[in-house]
């Protein structure tokens, strides 16, 4: 594997310093996902802007909804998030809650939720017997690339999570169809969610650059065959500006005019990537995680594979020459047009899942 993975094309060497130049800066900075300075107090905290989504089932999602919408706006009203709940797919049991506002907000959304849903939807156990255990499970949707700030080294932020708040949380290891969006399942009292959320809350704020490359999941994609660039990873809420910062669509954080790309009317022309290519498009800048035994089969024998990435979607993509954590995964760095990088993004997953589904079948022909 070590042989193909250095035989990349020196296109994305420069781009790579330009890169390091950047991070150092923002380093330096410690701005948060809205341009503003990092938080550092709680308060600070409970008024960062992000959004934070779930899977729900269409039962719980009616549920949330209410009657007329009742429920939805009573939890608007109480809590001052926006949320809504995506439309139903035909044939499809998965929609999609989304909640946006401060951290605060959000965990006590998430609570009101939960309460609601162990009254109007309580879980099934054994035999399809009621659970009455008061507790309820919240299937978080996180990006892969921020897993690991919620895990923590030896998963030590995880344990802590659970024993501040009494939850059970089960982070998933697949992510969800043509997206890179994993869930972390969280099993507790409504209270107990709601110390949960906070938490989680304050890690992805924290970890906000590394979400800027997620493809969001959107439940469509269980009804099609095939996909193509542009039919993944659009279920983005209907709201929010420059100042609300999303769990992993990279576009919402390049649309804020002082936050991800830096720049201002006096100093942005002289530092950093271009900020727009030839035909005036902005240039975005995104950055995914690939599990290290994967890159090998992304960049190809010689680079071909990853070269013919870049010449089909327009993108310059960058490789990370060593782990950038202690999972071992590598960072790629995707710059180009909003519609350079969604393609690209859908190659390179459609490379990881086609690699996946061969190691798979030598598997099972292997064990038969």
């Amino acid at each position: 594997m070590s042989a193909p993975q250095d035989s990349i094309p020196p296109n994305g060497s420069d781009l790579a310093e330009t890169m390091d130049q950047l991070n150092l800066n923002e380093h330096e900075q410690r701005l948060g996902p809205d341009g503003e300075p990092a938080p550092k107090t709680d308060e600070e905290y409970a008024q960062t802007q992000l959004t934070l989504r779930a899977i729900v089932s269409s039962k719980e999602a009616g549920v949330i909804i209410g009657k007329g919408g009742k429920n939805v706006a009573d939890l608007r009203d109480e809590t001052g998030v926006k949320a809504g709940v995506s439309k139903v797919v035909q044939g499809v049991y998965d929609r999609v809650l989304t909640i946006t506002g401060g951290c605060e907000a959000i965990s006590r959304a998430y609570a009101v939720v939960a309460r609601s849903l162990l009254e109007g939807a309580p879980s099934m156990g054994m035999g399809g017997v009621v659970q009455n255990n008061g507790t309820h499970p919240i299937k978080l949707l996180i990006s892969h690339n921020q897993m690991g700030t919620i895990i923590g080294r030896q998963g030590l932020k995880i344990k802590h999570i659970q024993d501040v708040s009494g939850v059970r949380m089960v982070a998933q290891k697949e992510m969800l169809p043509q997206s890179t969006e994993r869930i972390v399942e969280v099993q507790g009292t409504p209270e107990g969610i709601q110390r949960a959320v906070w938490e989680i809350c304050k890690c992805l704020v924290d970890d906000w650059q590394r979400g800027t490359g997620t493809v969001l999941y959107n439940p469509v994609v269980r009804t099609q065959t095939g996909a193509a660039p542009g039919g993944y990873g659009q279920d983005r809420a209907p709201y929010g500006g420059p100042r609300v910062t999303r769990t992993g669509d990279g576009a919402d954080f390049s649309s804020a005019p002082r936050s991800y790309n830096r720049r201002s009317d006096s100093d942005g022309a002289g530092r950093g990537p271009p900020t727009h290519d030839e035909n005036g498009e902005e240039i975005q800048t995104q950055n995914i995680s690939i599990p290290a035994d994967m890159v090998g089969c992304i960049i190809g024998r010689g680079g071909s594979k990853i070269s013919e990435i870049r010449k089909t979607s327009g993108a310059r993509i960058s490789i990370a020459k060593a782990p950038h954590d202690e999972t071992g995964e590598r960072m790629f760095t995707i710059m180009g047009t909003a519609k350079a990088n969604e393609t690209a993004l859908f190659l390179l997953y459609e490379n990881l899942e086609a690699e996946k589904m061969r190691r798979q079948q030598q598997a099972s022909q292997g064990s038969e």
